[in-house]
Parts: C-alpha cells; sequence; structure tokens
C-alpha cells in the first residue's frame, strides 16, 4: 500500500485549506513546475531572448534598409512628379529642426541614384504568396495539424507556480522538501468533512475506510487523520479535515483521476457527510466550463463588425480565418512549451485574448489596403502585386506593431518574477504568430480570391468615402474651436475614473472569491465557519537548526517550548501548534493560524511580524534561522516583490513607447504627449478594475459576487499589454495628422484630417478588440475576468476619450511645436519607415533618405497617373482621400482625391 497513514511529528501539523491557486511551497517533483534560477529559467529565458532578438533584428534590418535604400525594384524607373507639388527639405529652427517646403519632388528625387525599394523584402514576400497561394495554405495546413498533433501527444498542462527563489519563504520550503517527513512533502490538498446529522464522531469507522482507500490511490504519498491530527476536528465536533498530499500537482492530473476519490469517499456521501475538495484537488474537481464560450463570443462579435465594416463576405471572412489559424497554432505550440516550462493557468486564455484580438486587426489592415489598391486601378490592377504593395505598407506596420507588443511583453522578465514573465511570453508568442500569419496566410488568401474579393456587396467598407467622414470632421472642427475645453473634459473624465485607483489593494484571489457551486469554495466556506477564517491562511514557521549552538534532544525541547511561547506572544496569531521536530532532528516546524484570513492585510502584518521580530529574537540565543512558509507566506511575499518592481516595469514600458514613437514621429512632443496620455489611460483602466472588483461596484454582473483584491500581477500585465496595443491606434492617428500638415502646413486642417480620415477604421478596429477582450468577462477564473475588464475598458478610452479629445485638443494647442525635435537628436535617431511608403513611390529614393531625417510621415509623391495613392495613412492605410489644395482639404475630407494633376495624386 503507498501512502497509507502513519503518524510522526510532522503528522501533528495541521495543513490550511489551499487557496486558489495553490502556489509552490517548495520544489515541485516536476522539474519544469518552477522555475527557479536553474535551467529551466535559463532556458526559457534564452528562448525569450531569442525571439526578441529576433524581432528587434527584423526591424532592425528594415530600418537600415531604410537609410540605405531607394526605390521598389518593381519600378526602378523614375516617374514623373505630380506638379504644383512643393518637396519638403529639413531646416534648422533655434534648438532643433523643421520640415519646410521647397523645390518639386523632381528635383529632389535626382539628387540621389535609384536604388533597391526599403520595403522590397516585404513586397516579394507578399507578392509571391499571393501568386502561389496553394502552396502557402498547405504550408500553413502542414503547421497547423502538426502543431495541434503534437500538442495533443506531448503537451503540458497550466499550473500556477509562485516560487521565489531567494525569499525567506521559498527557503523555508526547500528546506521542509529536504528535511521534513511524507506528511510535509508534496503538494497537499484537503477533503473537508461535514456531517448534517451531527458530530462527525459518529461516522468514524467510516470515515478511517474512505482515508485508507484515498492512502491506497495513485501519485499518493500520505493521509491524515483529523481524529488524530491536532487542531482538525472543529470546536463543535461538525467539522474535520483531512489532509492528503501528492507527488505533483493534482490539477496536471486527468479528470478521470477523480473517480478513484469520488469512490473512496462514497460511502461516506451514502451517510449524509458533506464532502468537498479543498487546495489544488479542489481546482480539479471544478466543473468543465462552456467550451470554448468567449472564443466564440468573441468571434461572433467580429464577424458582425467585419461585415458591417467591410460590405463583402470574402473581405470580412479573411481577417477572421487568418487569426484562427494564427491562435490554433500559437497555442498548440504553447502547449507543447507547457511540457517543458511553467506556465500559469491564465496563460492560455490571456493568449488567447490577445491572439485572436491583433490578429484580426493586423489582418485587418492589410486587406483593406489591398482593397484600396485594387480600388485605384479601377478593377485592371494584377491582385498579387497589390497584395504585395499592401505587405510592403501594411505589413511593415504590423512588423513594428508585433515586434512592439512582444517586446514590452519581453520586458515583464525584468521584474525578475518568472511566473509573470512566463505570462507575458505566452502572450507574446500568439502576437508574434498573428504577425506572421497576417504577413503570408492573408495575401495568399487575397490571391486567391483576385478581383472577386468585393463580390456580393452587403454595405458601404470602412475604406470607403460616406458622410460619416463630415461628421468626425465637424467635431474635430469643434475641438479645434476650443481645445482647452475638450482637453479639461478629457482630462476630467480619465481623473474621475482613475480616483479608485489610488486604493489599489494588491492580494491573491483564493478559493473563497469563487462560484458557489465550485466544491474548493465550500471546503472554504465549511473550514472558515468551523475553524475560523484564518484556518485557511494558515503560516508555517521553519526553524533550521544547522548551525544551532546547542542539537542534544532536552535543547530542541527546550527551544521548541519557547518558541512556542514566542509564537503564541505575537499580535494577530490565534492559535500556535507544538513545535515538531523532524526524523532527523534538522528542522522544528510549527504552525500559526492567524486570527484573519488569508487575504486580509492582518494576516501581512503578521507575517512580516513574525518574520522580523519574532523569530530572530527567540533563535538569537541559539543561533538557529526561522523562515515563515506556506502558501500563505508565498502568496504575499509574491505580492510584496510585485509591488516593488511595478515601477521599473513601468519605466521600461514607457521608456519603450516613447523612443518608439520618438524614432517614428521624430517628435520630442509627441512622443511624450502620447507616453503620457498612455499613463492617463492606464491610470483610468486601473480605476475601473478596482471599482468592479475591490469595490464591489457591480462586481455581481461579471459573476464576482463579493469583493476580491486586484490580483498582484494584473496591474503589471495590464501595462506592459496596453501600451503595447496602444501603439497600433496612436501609429495611425499621428501618421495621418502628420501627412496632412506636410500637405498643408495648417495645424488645425491636418487634425481634423487626420480624425475624419481614420475615425471609422479605428473605430471598427477598437470595437473588435473590446469585443474580444469583453467576451472573457464570462470567464469562471476572477483573473481572467479583471483582465478582460482591464484591457477592453483600456481600448474603450484609448479609442474614445484619448483619441477623440485629448490627442486633438493637444495637437491644436502645441501648433507647430509638434513637430519639433532638437537638432543632436536627430542625428542620432534611427531612421524608420513603418508606412514603406518608399516601396509604392516611384523615384522618391531622396526624398525618402533625406526627408525622413525629420519625420518619417512625409507624404510621398505619386505617379502623374495616379495608379498609386500616396501619402497613405500609417500601417493600414485605411481612410479616405482628400483633395490636394489646402483649401478643399478642409471642406472634403472624407471624399475621395481628384488624382493626377489637379489633385496633385495624394489622399
Amino acid at each position: 500500500m503507498r501512502g497509507g497513514l502513519r503518524t510522526d511529528p510532522g503528522a501533528n501539523l495541521p495543513v490550511q485549506l489551499g487557496t486558489d491557486p495553490d502556489p509552490a511551497v517548495g520544489p515541485d517533483p516536476d522539474p519544469g513546475a518552477a522555475l527557479g534560477a536553474g535551467p529551466g529559467e535559463l532556458a526559457l529565458l534564452g528562448l525569450v531572448a531569442a525571439t526578441a532578438a529576433g524581432l528587434l533584428a527584423a526591424v532592425t534590418l528594415l530600418v537600415l534598409r531604410t537609410r540605405a535604400h531607394g526605390t521598389d525594384p518593381v519600378s526602378a524607373q523614375p516617374a514623373p512628379a505630380a506638379p504644383n507639388q512643393p518637396a519638403q527639405r529639413r531646416g534648422p529652427t533655434e534648438t532643433g529642426t523643421m520640415t519646410h517646403t521647397t523645390g518639386t519632388p523632381d528635383d529632389t528625387c535626382r539628387a540621389e541614384p535609384e536604388h533597391r525599394a526599403p520595403a522590397g523584402l516585404l513586397h516579394r514576400l507578399g507578392r509571391r504568396c499571393a501568386r502561389r497561394p496553394w502552396r502557402v495554405l498547405a504550408a500553413w495546413l502542414l503547421v497547423l495539424l502538426a502543431a495541434v498533433a503534437a500538442d495533443r501527444a506531448w503537451g503540458g498542462s497550466y499550473e500556477d507556480d509562485f516560487a521565489m527563489p531567494g525569499t525567506s519563504a521559498q527557503t523555508g520550503a526547500d528546506l521542509l522538501d529536504a528535511h521534513g517527513s511524507k506528511q510535509v512533502r508534496g503538494t497537499a490538498s484537503q477533503i473537508v468533512l461535514h456531517p448534517g446529522d451531527g458530530p462527525l464522531e459518529s461516522h468514524r469507522d467510516t470515515v478511517g475506510g474512505a482515508l485508507r482507500e484515498l492512502g491506497e490511490l495513485p501519485e499518493v504519498i500520505s493521509v491524515s487523520d483529523p481524529f488524530t491530527a491536532p487542531g482538525a476536528i472543529s470546536a463543535d465536533g461538525t467539522t474535520g479535515i483531512a489532509t492528503i498530499r501528492f507527488t505533483q500537482n493534482p490539477v496536471r492530473f486527468d479528470r478521470s483521476y477523480l473517480d478513484g476519490v469520488d469512490d473512496a469517499v462514497s460511502g461516506l456521501r451514502t451517510e449524509g457527510v458533506q464532502v468537498e475538495y479543498g487546495g489544488p484537488l479542489g481546482q480539479l474537481a471544478r466543473p468543465e466550463a462552456a467550451h470554448h464560450l468567449s472564443e466564440t463570443i468573441g468571434l461572433v462579435t467580429a464577424v458582425v463588425v467585419l461585415l458591417a465594416g467591410f460590405g463583402s463576405l470574402a473581405a470580412a471572412g479573411f481577417p477572421l480565418l487568418t487569426a484562427v489559424v494564427a491562435l490554433l497554432a500559437g497555442i498548440s505550440l504553447l502547449g507543447l512549451l507547457a511540457a517543458v516550462f511553467g506556465f500559469g493557468t491564465a496563460a492560455p486564455t490571456l493568449a488567447t485574448m490577445m491572439g485572436l484580438g491583433v490578429g484580426i486587426d493586423y489582418a485587418l489592415f492589410l486587406i483593406t489596403r489591398h482593397r484600396r489598391l485594387l480600388r485605384d486601378t479601377d478593377g485592371t490592377g494584377d491582385p498579387a502585386e497589390a497584395a504585395g504593395r499592401a505587405v510592403a505598407t501594411s505589413g511593415r506596420a504590423v512588423v513594428v506593431a508585433a515586434a512592439t507588443v512582444a517586446l514590452a511583453l519581453a520586458g515583464l522578465y525584468a521584474s525578475g518574477v518568472g511566473f509573470i514573465g512566463t505570462l507575458g511570453f505566452a502572450a507574446g508568442l500568439t502576437v508574434v504568430v498573428a504577425a506572421l500569419a497576417a504577413l503570408t496566410l492573408a495575401p495568399a488568401l487575397l490571391g486567391i480570391a483576385g478581383h472577386r474579393i468585393d463580390r456580393r456587396r452587403i454595405g458601404t467598407p470602412v475604406d470607403e468615402p460616406t458622410g460619416t467622414a463630415d461628421a468626425w470632421h465637424r467635431w474635430a472642427a469643434a475641438v479645434g474651436r476650443r481645445p482647452w475645453q475638450a482637453l479639461a473634459v478629457g482630462l476630467l473624465a480619465l481623473g474621475v475614473l482613475s480616483v479608485p485607483a489610488a486604493s489599489m489593494r494588491l492580494g491573491h484571489v483564493d478559493a473563497g472569491a469563487g462560484p458557489a457551486d465550485y466544491t474548493d469554495r465550500r471546503a472554504f466556506d465549511l473550514v472558515s465557519d468551523g475553524f475560523g477564517p484564518g484556518t485557511n491562511g494558515q503560516l508555517t514557521v521553519v526553524v533550521d537548526l544547522d548551525g544551532a549552538r546547542a542539537r542534544s534532544t532536552a535543547d530542541i525541547t527546550a527551544l521548541a517550548d519557547s518558541l512556542r511561547d514566542a509564537l503564541a506572544r505575537t499580535p494577530g496569531a490565534a492559535a500556535v501548534s507544538v513545535p515538531a521536530a523532524t526524523e532527523d532532528q534538522a528542522l522544528l516546524i510549527a504552525t500559526v493560524t492567524p486570527e484573519t484570513g488569508p487575504e486580509d492585510e492582518a494576516t501581512s502584518e503578521l507575517l512580516h511580524r513574525l518574520a522580523d521580530d519574532t523569530l530572530p529574537d527567540a533563535l538569537a540565543d541559539i543561533g538557529a534561522v526561522g523562515h515563515v512558509t506556506g502558501p500563505t507566506a508565498a502568496q504575499l511575499t509574491f505580492r510584496d516583490v510585485v509591488a516593488d518592481r511595478l515601477p521599473l516595469i513601468i519605466a521600461v514600458v514607457v521608456a519603450a513607447a516613447f523612443l518608439l514613437l520618438l524614432v517614428v514621429f521624430r517628435s520630442l512632443l509627441v512622443a511624450l504627449k502620447a507616453a503620457l496620455l498612455n499613463l492617463l489611460s492606464i491610470g483610468a483602466a486601473y480605476g475601473v478594475v478596482v471599482a468592479v472588483f475591490q469595490w464591489g461596484w457591480g462586481g455581481s454582473l461579471f459573476g464576482v459576487p463579493e469583493p476580491v483584491p486586484v490580483e498582484s500581477y494584473v496591474p503589471m500585465m495590464m501595462f506592459a499589454i496596453v501600451f503595447g496595443l496602444s501603439m497600433d491606434y496612436e501609429v495611425f492617428l499621428l501618421s495621418r495628422i502628420r501627412e496632412s500638415w506636410l500637405d498643408t502646413k495648417d495645424n488645425h486642417v491636418s487634425v481634423a484630417t487626420g480624425l475624419a480620415g481614420t475615425a471609422r477604421v479605428i473605430t471598427c478596429a477598437a470595437l473588435i478588440m473590446t469585443s474580444v477582450f469583453l467576451a472573457f468577462l464570462l470567464s469562471t477564473n476572477v483573473v481572467v475576468k479583471m483582465l478582460a475588464l482591464g484591457l477592453g475598458v483600456s481600448v474603450v478610452i484609448d479609442a474614445t476619450l484619448v483619441r477623440l479629445l485629448l490627442v486633438p485638443s493637444t495637437m491644436y494647442l502645441l501648433g507647430r511645436a509638434n513637430w519639433w525635435l532638437p537638432r543632436w537628436m536627430d542625428r542620432v535617431l534611427p531612421h524608420l519607415d513603418p508606412e514603406g511608403r518608399a516601396a509604392t513611390v516611384p523615384g522618391a529614393a531622396a526624398d525618402a533618405g533625406r526627408e525622413r531625417s525629420t519625420v518619417v510621415g512625409s507624404a510621398e509623391r505619386m505617379p502623374a497617373d495616379g495608379t498609386e495613392a500616396a501619402g497613405t495613412e500609417a500601417g493600414d492605410t485605411i481612410g479616405t482621400a482628400s483633395t490636394a489644395s489646402t483649401a478643399s482639404t478642409a471642406s472634403t475630407v472624407g471624399t475621395a482625391g481628384a488624382g493626377g494633376a489637379a489633385s496633385g495624386g495624394r489622399e
């Protein structure tokens, strides 16, 4: 028989009801479960570093090619310049550089020899995928089938591991694993017994038989008897706790394992005894959630938005198909990695949210650009060439956006917390796969569709001009007339939403916050009612006797007595077990039961009081070292470490976002403004999360009937994700404004034009992203609910308050200073062209090399025949065309440009 009942000093230690999820309290037998400073973590860090380095290298290569090359090889011959269009040059100011106009683009273009296009790689990639679509589809199908099959065969499981190497809590857990008996090793769960007809004693024989059967189950190390373990029977005798320890975390077991557990306790249930499972075993026993309900709702909502936005069944279906294929491949790859490395239970859900949201957006931008190019040629253009140009323009923005998100998420490793770093890696992995699918699978689908992509039209697509552009222009003009009032309203709204964030309390969402039909929630409540709330948050005190000056039995006995007295006198301690020595006399182990629950701040204060005052004072004379460990101690330590390192993550992510915008727009104030506005918007999102979950305002609407603390790692994850995602819309809007500024030199007109030209597509993309995020509010995981609400609110805030009020009002007020850049900074910053305009503008070599030294978003010129619309919006080029003249720009936003000489051939 394996793991039967036994009594020894360790068996007399009551073990707390495990919280949800159960953190590591010692090294897991599975070497891949915990990410400490071992080979597993080093390997994963290497994988993260390689991924980040690859993305950075790709972006750097594009940057260098932008600086070194000129035109696209498919259009190597210089094209005639559109008449009456001034070229731009960089001119000095007192302290920096500004853009001026002089000469013609034809003059500028002849200043340098023609070269290959800076976006040649992306252009060729898109064109070849469109011309050989069935090969691309076959390759993706093979990759997808292989990944799914491998995941099913060898994929790992997900579990939350809060191990913090180097902390006192982890050191104590390591000592228990090395020296403790079977009663303190492994992963603990609880069997909570509560008869409804009187004291548990009347069912003693049945209890004994059930415990013996449990001890014979596979993977069981030991089972404690509530009738012999001190403190395991409630004061009224109606509730008992049997602690069962497993060789590994039960969440890894197949659900069929529960059949054996249920069979062992079936006799008790027959006699009317309520039997509930606590800890990781209780997590395994939770009802299975509706299969992919959140994903289905998000996809259905996306279908509706895409149909309304694209007006074509084929065009609406392609972004969805691309995103789903990328998502399945990314999640399967993540499952394979989970077999080797530890990933939290929220990792697949977070990866699904990110992969589905950005996957649809990336493909939407690229497909919209492709359709625009086909319409510019009146349906006579080559679909494969249009796909290549779409990848060269929108695809470059996808590369920049995906790299930004992935690098921001990889920056979570700066926290030094492996658990958080792996969550970021999981989300970043699906973002990278989504970008790869958008760059290869999407153009292949476009090549198959050809000119038929716009058949079966059911409405007006987002990239065709409608009267709504005039409405957006009127809104922008209204903001321009009262910029101070608009700025005040926007800041006031964000300030009000941010107020709750000031009272944010980080913690861990335990089993007590779960639905009432969960067995671990019922076990949690039974223990809290029968033994007091502190029993769910017990602290384990471990005294390392190695190096102690006295090691005799009498000395250890005397130390145990004095230690118990010291622990019992500590304020906040409700009960203390008799310290017991391990078999090798290396450790003294005692259990302290707090007066309060695991999430009460008083429990955290007790932990610090024990570790900082009680133990050092009690052990000073003998020279021993004490540690406080256990699930609650591990959770509280994790929370403290994350809270301490949150400012570092904020600094890293904000700096990365600032530098990216600085390089892209070559404007100090634009980059600074964007970073500050993102800080304000994320603060507002924090406030909403605190109000709903911590304050309980409307929490029942989201399946959280009682207030809970904000999960300690949620703010850090939200910060990295939101800052990465916000770059998409920020680059899109600001690039359109910058383009109009270079055309008109009228700040008010350029802001109005940019806002009106991007309003529909940003709204469409933001609506899709928000619907995907908010659909995950249906998850049963409270942490997933927090992330879903926080990310969804962040996108809404960014697409409304920030885009409609704060960005235009601040840009109206700053005027020409928007585009100022110190000269020394202009010299040292790399030159990046996220729109890839030079790829679509024959003869723009000099302009590509010289103009982008001042600003990337400059308006490129197109051939006089108007076959290519230049100066398109950043990244996705969705939007509307405008006429060339300054006078007509303000009045014709959202209308198609005349083209050719009359309009200057630009949007």
